[in-house]
């Protein structure tokens, strides 16, 4: 009897390290999105206006700004976010997570990342990105992708008080920047018109109408 008990013990611990062992583990990647042509002149000193998406089990998830406190966590096509310009991909590590247990997660990450929580300088898109690259694989995004809003940070006495305290406020809809805003983006930005045109781009992401097809929200996990 102890020796067949012991040997149904020896069998479940060796299945349990068998579907430990079987996980595949998936990359995540950051994606990239221009926000504004004038990156292209000063990407390559380390600077520019950028969304960012983190890819994983196929989508991407990303953080944009409502009027309501809901979740502001949104899943596209990976490397197709509307209205931002795909620039590059970085990998930054790999999770263990199976699809249905980052479901799970995500879900509940939703719930710290209202829409109307989001703030230009203290809680933008990558803010979340960050923050949910450090979840999964230990690692930060780089640098050069959220300096805007670090350097909005450290010089915050000196932005005006609107801007300090209000987040993007629309309603979720998706839609494509003009070729004429385009242009017009193009001229030479002091570094509060910047902020504005960040500002401004962000809105494209999330203005006052239904989600498209191409964007879905995650609902958030609800407190039991």
């Amino acid at each position: 009897m102890g020796v067949e008990n012991a040997s149904k013990s020896f069998s479940t611990s060796q299945c349990d390290d068998q579907l430990s062992n079987s996980r595949i583990n998936t990359l995540v990647r950051l994606n990239v999105y221009d926000l504004t042509p004038v990156n292209n002149y000063v990407y390559w000193v380390g600077f520019g206006i950028f969304h960012s998406g983190i890819e994983v089990h196929g989508k991407e998830y990303g953080f944009g700004a409502h009027d309501f406190p809901a979740s502001g966590v949104f899943e596209v096509e990976p490397r197709k976010c509307p209205g931002f310009v795909y620039r590059c991909s970085i990998t930054l590590g790999q999770t263990n997570m199976s699809a249905s247990e980052f479901r799970t997660f995500i879900e509940n990450m939703a719930s710290e990342y209202h829409g109307d929580t989001y703030h230009l300088i203290t809680k933008n898109c990558n803010h979340f990105t960050e923050d949910l690259s450090n979840r999964l694989t230990g690692k930060q995004i780089p640098g050069w992708v959220n300096r805007l809003a670090k350097l909005g940070a450290l010089c915050s006495c000196l932005l005006p008080e609107s801007l300090q305290v209000t987040s993007v406020k629309q309603l979720p809809e998706y839609h494509e920047c003009s070729e004429d805003e385009f242009v017009e983006s193009l001229s030479p930005a002091t570094p509060r018109e910047s902020t504005e045109i960040y500002e401004e781009q962000e809105k494209h992401l999330l203005s006052s109408s239904t989600v498209t097809e191409d964007v879905t929200f995650v609902r958030e996990s609800q407190a039991k």
